[in-house]
């Protein structure tokens, strides 16, 4: 095997129940960028754990700046969403503070790739329950975009999450379109919906954001490295370049 020149690091903070970002992440990012993980407490997919994890954000965020990522990426959905519009950029500068890198988070992730592709209605397919799905609902709301549509699966286990497969995923994406929607965002990182993206923008004619590859598309922005990854749908196909 081949060496190669690892040219950047990138830095995940992951629930510490998530079985599927590092896989996924892996998979797709180039072959000069490595992965490098931190994890913050959270089990079940619930209001109370949301709020313990981030209690965890400055000391994980210190121990990936000792490994001297570029960047450091909380991809976690609701639980940079909780506390409604700005949370999001509370808890990037707390990242930020503590670690001396840039940093983002999905929720941050979200707004930003919808900006980019021009959209302003949108469908969410999600795999939490409704009392996860409404601060989604209003923080998009609250940026300016019209949620036309939101779906939920209802799992709480965030480990039975991550046992679920892309089918399911994919399943879920095609119930939440709607005619009207611009874009469909599913939020949740703990399944393996990167890898029915493009299948589904090819369905459906529209950008699909799955929670990870707009994680990963967002952290690779603020590390200026990379300017296309094919087979995950259109948003880090055509727009990764700065």
């Amino acid at each position: 095997m081949s060496y190669v020149e690892k040219t950047h690091r990138f830095g995940l903070l992951t629930p510490s129940s998530n079985t599927i970002q590092e896989p996924e992440f892996s998979a797709a990012l180039p072959s000069t960028i490595s992965l490098h993980t931190g994890r913050v407490a959270y089990r079940n997919i619930t209001p109370q754990e949301q709020m313990r994890c981030v209690l965890e954000l400055e000391s994980e965020s210190r121990k990936l700046a000792d490994a001297e990522v570029g960047v450091i990426v909380f991809a976690a959905t609701a639980p940079t969403l909780a506390k409604g519009k700005g949370y999001d950029r509370e808890l990037i500068k707390r990242m930020e503070d503590a670690s001396g890198r840039p940093a983002t988070t999905s929720a941050t992730a979200f707004v930003d790739a919808l900006t980019r592709l021009g959209v302003e209605k949108i469908a969410i397919g999600a795999p939490w329950s409704k009392t996860m799905d409404k601060p989604m609902v209003e923080f998009m709301a609250a940026h300016g975009f019209e949620v036309v549509h939101s779906e939920v699966v209802g799992f709480v286990s965030a480990i039975d999450l991550g046992r679920v497969g892309p089918e399911s995923a994919y399943e879920l994406g095609r119930r939440t379109d709607r005619p009207e929607a611009q874009a469909i965002i599913m939020p949740g990182g703990n399944w393996p919906s990167m890898s029915v993206v493009e299948r589904l923008e090819n369905e459906l004619g529209k950008p699909v954001l799955a929670n990870n590859a707009v994680s990963l598309w967002a952290g690779l922005r603020l590390l200026k490295s990379g300017d296309s990854i094919p087979g995950y749908g259109r948003l880090l196909r055509d727009h990764l370049a700065a």
